[in-house]
């Protein structure tokens, strides 16, 4: 959320209640943790008073046992009842951050595709990391301790008008001008800290893109330009960052000096009064303790205003994670997680001649106001064989995956499982039936043993070396140190390596439907016929779809569909394309693939 320049972001009513969202499912502990702070700050407040009676008791000759009694009492009671305050306001901090961020991470992962990807990556991270921090003392310390400094500061200056009337005016007027510097200056300061961390998240969302992209950076010659780009963001939030120091640095010099101020004309008019006789020395010194005291509830104030500032801030930017749409189906239950079947049980096959999957007119758009990217396509995917898409870039062909897997919903038509409509079918019943390796092949945080387990947690090694075997892998694997154990990262595998990991992965699942984004893109030849013999096999058994960008991994495909500008254009076997349509003759020619199939 972006602050406008010259915008004040005070601590108003309904921000507020974003803040206390969080704090809300904790209401209880956080009263017991009031009650034991203001406890403790009654005893804190007793001290001085106590301390006069035992002046006054060496004044008067009278027994000092019960005094000095009563000061160890407070000490001990009050150094149990503030340590158990402080581990149980943190404590409670820890629960709200992890609560906040156990909602945040499901609902990054339960979003919608597109929603999540409309945000840099980088930028979801943050909110996660840097911004549920903020909420640590700004949800749970900070209302308690606003709460105890009022009381502390209000007993404190009561205690003191019992003493001495006239020297309490002389403190009253520095508290006055310390509560209208503060009021003055903090909402300047929340408004720094808010566009210090904005510019903190959009740097984390700039950085995160730069380190995906490491290696086009280094092979561009561009790690200062880059670097500078990304530090640019990082210089403003530090700006901001000085301009709220400055501003608290500014408010807590006048006020130190303004209580110092006032301890000095304390001193001075105090002991004019002692020698007057109206002021008992035990009195001004009581008094004295009790103003060095009171800075103790004005830092304590200010520091809570400012946390609970930049833990509204927080509390907002988290808060609009909320906005991102979910995936929902009105046949899944409110049930939680570990309530729900991981992979739901397949329902008795229909009959051979009803198409696995079927898209009748369907259209479909990535936005509102966005064009479509797929308009009428019409489209049966039989229960067995190799149905190839290709098409020159934009035609469309990711976009059907996207609605095949339900990562896009359609503006007009319908998409059909097994001759059922898929709004009958929830999204796990969906991609129970699919597996999926995408074009990029992304891994998973965790070892090669954690990918390959992702989608089918419960396949014996058996099983995984099958899938290895059958990629070709089970070699590289068994050379590694820790074999299926090894951590994967790009400094492992090769990105052939990964997309082979990811076909095993999806190989794992004997899923109804195989869907390949070009799954060979990155492998060398031996391995690609390996890999082709791997999709001949499946497609005996079940179907396979592939989106084509080579079209030598396509041209033995039981049927090719050829897109154009969102629509289907024609389809057919490679020869009988070969013969009819003029796009496709085209991309053959493009990409030196021969007419005739053996000689390829």
């Amino acid at each position: 959320m972006t602050v406008p320049k010259g915008t004040s972001r005070t601590v108003s009513v309904p921000r507020l209640r974003i803040l206390w969202s969080f704090a809300r499912p904790h209401k209880g502990a956080l009263a017991l943790a009031l009650v034991l702070a203001l406890v403790g700050s009654g005893m804190g407040l007793a001290t001085p008073m106590v301390t006069k009676g035992v002046l006054d008791a060496l004044g008067g000759s009278a027994s000092l046992r019960g005094p000095l009694l009563a000061l160890l009492f407070l000490l001990v009671v009050g150094s149990a009842v503030t340590y158990w305050q402080w581990t149980l306001i943190g404590a409670l901090g820890e629960r709200v951050v992890l609560r906040a961020r156990e909602s945040m991470v499901r609902r990054f992962l339960r979003a919608t595709v597109t929603a999540v990807t409309r945000r840099p990556p980088g930028e979801l991270v943050t909110r996660v990391t840097s911004d549920t921090v903020l909420l640590h003392q700004a949800a749970t310390g900070a209302p308690v301790g606003l709460i105890n400094a009022v009381v502390m500061l209000v007993g404190t200056l009561a205690l003191m008008a019992v003493l001495d009337l006239v020297l309490l005016g002389t403190v009253a007027a520095a508290v006055l001008v310390v509560g209208v510097l503060f009021a003055v200056l903090m909402p300047e300061i929340a408004t720094a800290q808010q566009r210090a961390q904005d510019h903190l998240g959009r740097l984390g969302g700039n950085l995160e893109g730069a380190l995906r992209a490491i290696r086009t950076v280094k092979a561009g010659r561009a790690e200062d330009r880059t670097a500078e780009r990304i530090v640019a963001d990082a210089r403003t939030s530090a700006e901001h960052g000085v301009r709220a120091v400055r501003r608290e640095a500014l408010a807590w010099t006048i006020a130190l000096a303004g209580i110092q101020l006032a301890i000095i004309l304390v001193l001075g008019v105090g002991a004019w009064r002692v020698a007057e006789g109206t002021l008992e020395v035990s009195g001004l010194i009581a008094f004295l303790l009790y103003a060095f005291g009171l800075m103790d509830p004005i830092s304590e104030l200010s520091q809570n205003v400012t946390a609970l500032q930049s833990g509204i801030a927080a509390a907002e930017r988290i808060r609009e994670t909320d906005d991102l749409e979910s995936e929902t189906d009105d046949l899944e239950s409110e049930a939680d997680d570990d309530a729900r079947v991981p992979v739901p049980a397949r329902p008795a096959a229909p009959a051979d001649d009803i198409p696995v999957l079927e898209l009748r007119d369907v259209t479909a758009a990535y936005g509102p106001d966005a064009e479509p990217a797929v308009r009428g396509v019409g489209l049966a995917i039989p229960r067995r064989g190799h149905t190839a898409i290709v098409g020159p870039s934009g035609a469309g062909k990711t976009t059907l995956f996207s609605l095949v897997l339900r990562f896009l919903e359609p503006t007009g038509g319908e998409l059909l499982l097994d001759g059922r409509p898929y709004r009958e079918h929830t999204h796990d019943e969906i991609r129970a039936r699919l597996a999926y390796v995408e074009q990029d092949t992304p891994v998973v945080p965790g070892t090669i043993r954690d990918n390959l387990l992702l989608a089918r947690p419960d396949a014996t090694d058996a099983e995984l070396r099958r899938v290895l075997r059958e990629v070709r892998l089970a070699e590289k694997i068994d050379a590694l140190d820790e074999g299926l154990d090894t951590p994967l990262s790009g400094a492992v595998v090769s990105g052939g390596e990964r997309q082979r990991i990811a076909l095993a992965r999806a190989l794992l699942r004997t899923p109804d439907v195989l869907l390949l984004d070009e799954a060979t893109a990155q492998l060398d030849g031996l391995t690609e016929a390996a890999v082709q013999e791997c999709v001949r096999a499946r497609a005996a058994g079940g179907a396979v779809v592939t989106i084509a960008h080579r079209l030598s991994t396509v041209i033995d495909a039981d049927t090719i569909v050829v897109m154009e500008a969102g629509r289907v254009r024609a389809r057919g076997s490679h020869a009988e394309l070969l013969a009819t349509d003029a796009l496709y003759r085209e991309l053959v020619e493009a990409l030196r693939i021969a007419a005739d199939p053996q000689s390829v």
